[in-house]
This record gives structure tokens, sequence and C-alpha cells, in this order.
């Protein structure tokens, strides 16, 4: 799951459907509640103060949540987008035109493989259908500028990725490129990652305390995104599953213009070679997603 939450176009959700944990993943995050929460920290004061059986009562909350699969999901997802999203950043930096057609192959093949999750058959959808649009294509190029870099964008953009990562077809990282802030939170993550080693032989905290604030800012986001706007959307999906996916599946189709209008900034004109090198890893990053899709016996969300 993280391996493809790294990458745009690539939704977690779906990995979760082909290894059979969705279900599980869902129960578990939903179980969160703020009930749960005053459960765990009265359980916590009781261990601390030793008043009442807190060890239990924290055991308890532990199974209700299902904190080992949470754990050790979490730490391989974490371990996953640690080196996946330096090797983007990496490639990013030195071969950006090609990097994102890679990343347009796979957010055009999602686009295809949710299909099936497209309806316009009423009013509703079809104002779905188009909100959708419009909000992914007007933000694709613009955003980055509107939004800025401050604390504030980066909690946002923690919130909105992580929320759409349990989505089956829905990536995080597409969420970040739509809002311009893919190539600066994975080279955060990338210099934070540096700064660490450099710690572990002789480096400065400072350095580790200053490239840590926004991988931290960008967790917090990613928390309050789980613990609010991912039952949101479970809710809408519960509720009104064919216009949410409508919404979904558009949203995607208008995120397209972002890698193109991405790899255009970073070159000076539409060149046979850059044309080719975003056209050829496009279709890598297509057959990729079409050979996940496959595997996973096509997304569906119920």
């Amino acid at each position: 799951m993280g391996t493809a939450d790294a990458v745009p176009g690539v939704s977690g959700g779906t990995i979760a459907l082909l290894t059979g944990i969705y279900d599980r993943l869902i129960a578990a995050i939903t179980s969160v509640t703020p009930g749960v929460a005053r459960r765990a920290l009265a359980a916590l004061v009781g261990v601390v103060t030793r008043r009442g059986d807190g060890v239990a009562e924290l055991r308890s909350v532990l199974r209700d949540v299902d904190a080992a699969f949470l754990v050790a999901l979490g730490a391989g997802i974490a371990t996953a987008i640690l080196t996946v999203t330096r090797l983007l950043h990496v490639a990013l930096e030195t071969a950006p035109v090609a990097t994102y057609g890679f990343f347009f192959g796979l957010i055009a093949a999602s686009a295809v493989a949710l299909r099936g999750q497209f309806r316009v058959d009423t009013a509703g959808r079809v104002g779905a259908a188009v909100a959708g649009f419009l909000v992914a294509f007007l933000a694709s190029g613009h955003a980055e500028a509107a939004l800025g870099a401050t604390p504030l964008t980066t909690f946002l953009a923690g919130v909105v990725a992580v929320s759409a990562m349990i989505l089956p077809g829905i990536s995080g990282s597409l969420m970040l490129v739509l809002l311009g802030q893919y190539d600066r939170m994975s080279g955060a993550l990338s210099a934070f990652v540096d700064a660490v080693f450099a710690l572990a032989s002789g480096g400065d905290v400072a350095a580790v305390v200053a490239a840590a604030v926004p991988v931290v800012v960008f967790c917090l986001g990613g928390v309050v995104g789980l613990l609010t706007v991912a039952h949101a959307v479970r809710r809408a999906l519960a509720v009104y599953r064919r216009a949410t996916m409508t919404f979904l599946v558009a949203l995607v189709v208008g995120a397209l213009r972002a890698p193109v209008v991405e790899a255009a900034s970073e070159t000076g004109g539409w060149t046979t070679g850059a044309v080719g090198g975003f056209v050829g890893l496009a279709v890598v990053g297509a057959a990729a997603v079409f050979a996940l899709d496959y595997a996973a016996g096509g997304i569906d969300v119920e």
C-alpha cells in the first residue's frame, strides 16, 4: 500500500482490495472515534496513577481498534513511502518530463479502470461529474501558486492526501500532484531522511528538527484526515455511492491536466524528444495500472 500511495494514480486502497484487507482496514479506521479516544485516555491515566485496572482497559481499547493490525500495516506503509518517494523525487530532479509522463499514464489508466463506477444517468450525478472535473482541471497548474508553501498548506495537503489513500482507485499522491505539493513534499521527506542519516554520523540536531517540521505537520494533517474526512467519505459512499464515485472519477479525469502542466513548466518547449519521453513513460505507467487492475479483478467500492 505504501508503494502504491507514493505513486500518483495508483491507490493503496486497490492494494488493500487485492490482498483482502480492505474491509478490515476500513473497520479499524472507522472504529477510532472520540468515545474510543476518551476510553484510551482514561485507561492511560489509570495505568500511570495505578488506579483501577487501567492495563486491562487499555488492552481492550487496543483490541477494539485492531491496533496490532494498524501498527503493522502503518510500519509497512511508512517504510515503502520513505524509499519509493525518495526514488521518485530523484526522478523528478533528473528526468521531470518523463516522470510526469509516467504519472500521466498512471492517472489516465486509473480513470479507465474506474469507468464502471461512473454514472451520469441523473441530474445529481451529472452535477457531481461536472463539479469533480472542473475542480481538478481548474486547480491543475494553479493550486501551487494559490496555496503556496505554508504550514497550513502542508497540513491541508496531509488531510486530503491521507483521506484519499484509503479509497480504491483514488491516489493520495494524485491529490498532492493536483494541489501542486507532490514535488515539495517528496523533497521535504527526502531532506528529513538525509538529515536523520547525517545525524547518525555526527550531524546537527537542529538540521533534523528543521527538516522534520513539514513532515510532522503533514502527518498531523493525515491523522486529522483519517479521523474526520475519511469518515465523511465513507458515509457519502454509503448514502450516495454512485454520485460520490462519479465525482471522484471525474476528479481523476480532470487531474490529467496536472502532469501535463508540470511537465510543460520543466521544458522550454515540447520538442520531439520531450514528447517522446512523456508518451513513452505514460504507456509504461498505464500498463502498470492495467496489470494491477487485472490482478485485483477490477475495482469495486461497495
